[in-house]
């Protein structure tokens, strides 16, 4: 099992998922923080934050996940109330209407949180909203393995794929 460590963020991959944790460069006047990408299928170079790029090569069988950390100042705001990470989804977690850009067959989940003082959201994409029913706890194996640690230093840019 291939574990994942890079700012603050860890994750020991289940058999056959593959991923990477980084921190994107920044455009003019703008923060970035540290994102992490999780997929059972061959991840592309070019993905953007919440997968655009990437889902689109999905299969049924296939599972894409974001964990994706705002800015301080979320911290303490309504929704980013929840207190830590979500550790088991079930089937009815997911649903067609709560992908970011709809893809026929397709099914998402998100969650906003707080932990180790860090907001995140975690987004998941299910190839298939009919399988679910399978596909869901092998994406509990991934979110049970996730571990977030406070930072207390900024982190720098890193390009995907290197972590």
């Amino acid at each position: 099992m291939a574990t994942l460590r890079a700012h603050g963020i860890e994750a020991h991959l289940p058999p056959g998922f593959e991923g990477r944790v980084f921190v994107r460069r920044p455009m003019a006047g703008e923060a970035t923080r540290p994102v992490a990408h999780f997929a059972t299928f061959p991840l592309p170079a070019n993905v953007a934050d919440f997968g655009s790029g990437a889902v689109q090569l999905m299969g049924p069988d296939d599972i894409f996940a974001v964990l994706f950390e705002y800015g301080p100042e979320s911290v303490g705001t309504p929704l980013f109330g929840r207190h830590g990470a979500p550790h088991r989804l079930g089937p009815s977690d997911f649903s067609p209407v709560l992908l970011r850009r709809a893809i026929g067959g397709q099914s998402g989940t998100q969650w906003f949180f707080t932990t180790g003082g860090r907001p995140f959201t975690f987004f998941a994409v299910l190839g298939s909203h009919r399988l679910r029913h399978q596909l869901v706890p092998r994406l509990n194996q991934l979110l049970a393995s996730l571990v977030v640690t406070p930072v207390d230093e900024p982190v720098a840019a890193s390009p995907p794929g290197l972590n």
